[in-house]
């Protein structure tokens, strides 16, 4: 062992295990990506919010849902997630409800199937690259603590070539290692902090479009 090596982090790095540098470039990698689904979702999200609050605010307004539904049509790919299961639902019922003599019930029924489907496939959208974070929250620590630990039985190791063993010549080797420690959990601590977060975000924007469609759907009874 080198008593004199560079015990700066770059150096320990460079100078750690073969296993223990993949483990550490696997980790940092983890939390690039970590990272930026972080900054995707966050602005996603923010966006999701503020298009349900305009549609809400513009579907409350009392105006025609004739000209709202043409207008969620005209957007259907630039509009919000709750617009799209109001533009859903209204054309379904309008597909339903038209011929004469239809069944009311059918027609709700058709609506509510129909603001259904489109709701979970928002929903699967606004989850998505959430279970990468959960992933990367609970299994980085994990892998930082096996690089940890295979970088501490590789100082130990380099012990058995020396007639005595002193603390200077064991210190590089177990700070090396625990590097390894520290980029897990700075990989896997925001990747928690941002999954919680989100799934909370994402549960109050459901009970919203959950809402939103059992009143349209009373809506639509009181005018079937």
């Amino acid at each position: 062992m080198n008593v004199t090596q560079d015990m700066s982090v770059w150096g320990l790095v460079s100078h750690a295990s073969l296993f223990v540098q993949l483990v550490m470039l696997g980790l940092l990698l983890a939390s690039l990506l970590s990272w930026w689904y972080i900054f995707r979702k966050a602005f996603a999200l923010r966006q999701a919010k503020a298009d349900t609050e305009a549609f809400e605010k513009d579907f409350w307004s009392g105006g025609d849902l004739n000209s709202l539904y043409q207008a969620a049509a005209a957007a259907k790919h630039r509009g919000g997630s709750l617009e799209r299961i109001f533009e859903a639902g209204f054309r379904e019922f309008s597909k339903v409800k038209r011929p004469p003599g239809a069944d009311r019930s059918a027609a709700i029924d058709g609506t509510r199937r129909a603001m259904s489907a489109t709701y979970q496939r928002e929903m699967d959208a606004l989850e998505d690259n959430l279970a990468f974070l959960a992933s990367v929250g609970s299994v980085a620590p994990y892998i930082g603590l096996l690089g940890t630990v295979w970088g501490i039985m590789h100082a130990f190791m380099g012990l058995s070539t020396v007639a005595q063993a002193t603390l200077s010549l064991v210190a590089p080797g177990i700070a090396e290692a625990l590097i390894a420690t520290a980029m897990g959990l700075f990989a896997a601590i925001p990747a928690v902090l941002a999954y919680n977060r989100f799934s909370y975000d994402i549960d109050r924007l459901a009970v919203r479009f959950e809402s939103f469609m059992e009143e349209f759907t009373n809506i639509m009874q009181r005018q079937g």
